[in-house]
């Protein structure tokens, strides 16, 4: 399967200061990839360069098959892109956006006209087509700002931190948003400041730092890349409990709680040695509950960082 998104040797500095070092990258299409980083770890530069308005230092950027430096143009025809910051015209109403967006992509009259209608539609904006922004809510206006993106029906879409602001209603219908998306085949781009965010829309994640890429795979991946992993064993009595415990030396007793926690990475495998040890000692928890690090944890082990900077 070709790549929708392929980064070779990728390099951009300014000045002095190294932003992306030589970055190798493979995005698969109708997906979502996040790229996780600190303040400054190049994560916006990279769409920058992958939506041609910056060109690399060296090394190769392809956007649909098409380099981003020898044909911008047919790069730019693939993609949309959605900035932190809205890109709304507030002297025009929602529908007027829309139509103004039509126009510069030239879909004609009234392609362009049934083409807002229907992102008006989609995006529950039809109430408030006609009225200025300024009594739009945070989240009515990234809803028409990403609804601007999509007005050429673009098959790759850069999403940089789009629910930066917003409260949790609005991030979720954004959320459900990208995974209709998706789901019509779209490849997302998504950069974000919210670990969850990524825990929950992204397919695959990378983490940058200081320009490189410091780990890539999926959620489950990296979260197994980090120590802290366990079995929780929850036993009915203080018996069951002390037979488990001498079947299991390496766990950690609570006689208080009757728990039993098994250090584990969360695999198959694991929890499958701790079941016949437990069934060898003819003990049977009353619970088992299994407990994996989080992004948060990938995110500090990586790059020594509690969570992006904002």
């Amino acid at each position: 399967m070709t790549p929708a998104i392929q980064l070779e040797g990728l390099s951009k500095s300014f000045g002095d200061n190294l932003v992306l070092d030589a970055l190798d990258l493979d995005v698969a299409p109708a997906g979502v990839f996040a790229l996780l980083g600190p303040n400054g770890a190049g994560k916006t530069t990279t769409v920058h360069i992958l939506s041609t308005l910056l060109r690399p230092d060296a090394g190769v950027a392809r956007v649909g098959g098409h380099d981003v430096v020898a044909s911008p143009e047919a790069v730019r025809a693939l993609i949309g892109v959605t900035g932190q910051f809205s890109a709304v015209d507030n002297l025009l109403t929602g529908e007027e956006n829309l139509r103004l967006m039509a126009d510069l992509r030239h879909l004609g009259r009234q392609e362009g006209k049934r083409r807002t209608a229907e992102l008006l539609e989609r995006f529950d904006l039809t109430d408030a087509a006609r009225k200025p922004l300024a009594t739009y809510s945070g989240g009515m206006r990234r809803r028409l700002d990403l609804a601007m993106t999509l007005v050429s029906r673009p098959e790759i879409v850069f999403l940089d931190e789009p629910t930066t602001g917003l409260d949790p209603r609005s991030r979720a219908e954004m959320w459900d948003i990208v995974r209709e998306l998706v789901t019509a085949g779209t490849t997302i781009l998504l950069t974000t400041q919210y670990l969850e965010e990524a825990d929950e829309l992204a397919d695959r994640i990378a983490v940058l730092d200081r320009g490189t890429i410091v780990a890539d795979g999926t959620p489950s991946e990296l979260k197994r890349l980090v120590p802290g992993g366990r079995i929780q064993l929850e036993f009915e009595d203080a018996r069951s409990l002390a037979d488990a415990a001498s079947a299991l030396p390496d766990a950690t007793r609570d006689d208080t709680a009757l728990t039993l926690d098994v250090p584990s990475d969360g695999q198959f495998a694991s929890i499958r040695v701790v079941m016949d040890r437990l069934e060898a000692q003819r003990v049977e928890p009353r619970n088992l509950t299994i407990h994996t690090p989080d992004l948060d944890d990938v995110f500090l082990a990586l790059t020594g960082q509690e969570e992006p900077s904002r």
